[in-house]
């Protein structure tokens, strides 16, 4: 093994990383990631590779965006830093707030904005119970998720998470998250079951649990559209109406957890405008800012953001939030010119643009989907390819071993 470099020595000594096998690390040493330039990074050798994943799922613009930057780089100079606490504001976070209640498909009466999709879902579980407390049913409170979703790394977040490994040692998950199965057909379907049977049992097996745990302590369920980082699971196309009328039987808040599907994904805006269903909430992040700068935000409906109000009243303040809500920096970022003002400055030649907005610009001129001519239609490790008619990419199997 060759020697590792000074700088891979030094990051050995000095960092920690995230979802790494750190004891091999030592060993290997770190790949280190010197630049970006739309779809490549390049190492600290110069060596090109193509970024795949966009990062980490958010990166949806690529690397090198001139407006993005210019954007960013004009708000650092005007206002590096200000904060949402005790009823300040600043237009960044107001235009973005604005620009957000316009296009997600969710009726929504006010943005929560936070720095990572962690955060996010984290609020998410804190406003849910907040809510039902206000609203007098103090026993409503467990948190339904899936086994093999990934909803963050947070106490809460982890614990919403179905992942052996994000549990274990952890002392996690905490008391009150339960799981249910995983709409993955291809792995989990009885012999002979169609998808649209596998998500009818799905469904059942989810009115089961929330019989078995009592109605009356089920407060909510939360669901990626598609599942990420459990291994990019489509749903059967009928899973999320069957679900729906679940939860809506047993008034069961519904949380979309858009982090990864958010802003263009699938296709479509929203992930859940996809699989045809309509969520109480929506988590956004990475994509909201193709993650040049940090950002995450929920919506908040207005029965909750009622309840906010009443408990505001009764304990003198919302006693929730980050030094980071709404960074104005992020949010110049993000936030769509959404207004006539900001239109006609938008107007001018050079002046930057949103990843909101440049995310539409893409996708209009995107035109058709990928040639069926560029397509392998065997390979030796796939067991199948689907397509959804929603989408614009194809979803590969691998092959069962033994």
């Amino acid at each position: 093994m060759a020697p590792l470099s000074n700088l891979a020595v030094r990051d050995i000594e000095t960092v920690a990383h995230p979802y790494t096998n750190l004891a091999a690390l030592r060993e290997t040493g770190p790949l280190v990631i010197e630049r970006g330039q739309g779809v490549f990074v390049y190492d600290s050798d110069g060596k090109a590779y193509i970024e795949g994943m966009a990062g980490l799922w958010c990166t949806a613009l690529g690397y090198g965006n001139e407006e993005l930057v210019e954007a960013a780089t004009a708000q650092m100079r005007k206002l590096p830093f200000s904060h949402l606490f005790t009823g300040k504001s600043h237009d960044p976070a107001i235009e973005l707030a604005e620009r957000l209640k316009e296009i997600v498909p969710v009726p929504t009466s006010k943005v929560f904005f936070c720095s990572s999709g962690s955060e996010a879902n984290d609020t998410q579980v804190k406003l849910v119970w907040y809510m039902n407390n206000a609203f007098g049913r103090p026993r409503k409170k467990k948190i339904i998720s899936r086994l093999r979703a990934y909803h963050g790394v947070t106490v809460a977040a982890a614990s919403l998470t179905g992942l052996p490994n994000n549990h274990l040692d952890f002392d996690l998950p905490i008391a009150g998250i339960l799981h249910t199965a995983c709409p993955y057909h291809y792995r989990g379907a009885h012999a002979g079951e169609s998808e649209e049977d596998f998500a009818v049992r799905l469904a059942n097996e989810l009115e089961e649990l929330i019989r078995r745990e009592d109605p009356e302590t089920v407060a909510a369920f939360i669901a990626e559209p598609v599942m990420g980082a459990g291994g990019v699971i489509v749903p059967p196309q009928t899973y999320f109406r069957e679900v729906m009328k679940v939860c809506r039987r047993y008034d069961v808040y519904m949380i979309a957890d858009e982090v990864i599907c958010g802003f263009g994904r699938l296709g479509t805006m929203f992930g859940c405008t996809a699989l045809g269903f309509e969520p109480d909430s929506i988590t956004v992040a990475k994509a909201l800012t193709s993650a040049y700068v940090p950002m995450a935000a929920v919506t908040v409906p207005e029965p909750m953001y009622q309840a906010m109000l009443d408990e505001s009243r009764k304990i003198g303040t919302f006693g929730h939030g980050f030094t980071y809500s709404g960074h104005p920096v992020a949010a110049a970022a993000s936030a769509s010119p959404s207004r006539p003002r900001a239109r006609r400055r938008s107007s001018r030649p050079g002046s930057p643009r949103s990843a909101i907005t440049r995310w539409s610009e893409t996708r209009a001129a995107s035109g058709s989907s990928v040639p069926s001519s560029l397509w392998p239609t065997r390979t030796p490790n796939v067991h199948s390819t689907r397509r959804p008619a929603w989408g614009r990419a194809r979803y590969a199997s691998p092959r069962r071993k033994g």
